[in-house]
């Protein structure tokens, strides 16, 4: 099995694909650690935590143990929650967990942040995640409201692009231990959250389910992600992979007037 020995950290465990994850990598014969709000029944050791407060991120730093292979970025919030603690979570919570936790990671290990179809336009918005990244957690709430983020989908959109950005810009920061990150990015997938993006983006929703073949599943990502985490991915870094049921390559076709 390709992962067998293998220590992994995976966030967002209790559901949708965070748990189908754990399960893979199980599968595969990994020692999975979850992280989530809510109990993890498939793991092997459980830690409780709120992803928006950072006091709560920083002790859970503290209490993981050291050489995990691995680090699952999948806990999420939806288009639905308040804005300021979608990116608290979606963003910040993910980059704060992320840099606290490296210095504890084996080396070698492998990151894989999950972003979204969602943030796949993060070319246009370049200012404003610079502009974010200069923004501290008691800061959020303030830069929501200065930016309407509470308008449509678009904190979620934001956080998914500042997480694509932030994974491209540290495609090489730990690179004398041999600790590569990437972003896996799912389309509409059916998880308890799906109903909240259907809410939330009408329209669009269901023009990607029209386009699609078929919404997709949590069993579609997760063996994706696994295999970022493998070692058979060693020579990928800071690339965002789509798994989305070729909805991105549907939007650069229209883009560029290639259909």
């Amino acid at each position: 099995m390709p992962l067998t020995g293998k220590t992994v950290i995976v966030t967002g465990a209790a559901s949708g694909i965070g748990r189908e994850t754990a399960a893979e990598l199980k599968r595969q014969g990994a020692v999975v650690i979850g992280v989530d709000r809510n109990p993890a029944d498939d793991v092997d050791e459980f830690f409780k935590t709120d992803l928006s407060d950072p006091s709560l991120i920083d002790a859970l730093v503290d209490e993981i143990p050291s050489g995990a292979n691995g680090l699952c970025n999948i806990a999420g919030l939806p288009p639905t929650a308040p804005a300021p603690l979608v990116l608290r979570v979606n963003a910040k919570g993910l980059q704060r967990f992320t840099e606290g936790v490296v210095p504890k990671l084996a080396e070698g290990a492998s990151i894989v942040n999950v972003a979204s179809l969602a943030g796949n336009r993060w070319r246009e918005s370049v200012e404003l995640i610079t502009e974010f990244e200069e923004v501290d957690f008691d800061e959020v709430a303030a830069f929501a409201d200065r930016h309407d983020m509470d308008e449509g989908a678009r904190s979620y959109f934001f956080s998914k692009e500042v997480v694509v950005v932030w994974t491209l810009q540290n495609r090489w920061t730990w690179r004398d231990r041999g600790i590569r990150m990437n972003t896996v990015s799912p389309g509409p997938i059916d998880t308890p959250i799906y109903d909240d993006f259907v809410e939330t983006l009408g329209d669009r929703a269901t023009e990607a389910t029209r386009v699609m073949d078929r919404v997709g599943l949590p069993t579609d990502v997760a063996p994706v992600i696994a295999f970022m985490v493998s070692d058979a991915s060693a020579w990928i870094r800071g690339t965002d992979v789509a798994v989305d049921g070729g909805m991105s390559s549907h939007y650069l076709a229209k883009a560029y007037g290639l259909d």
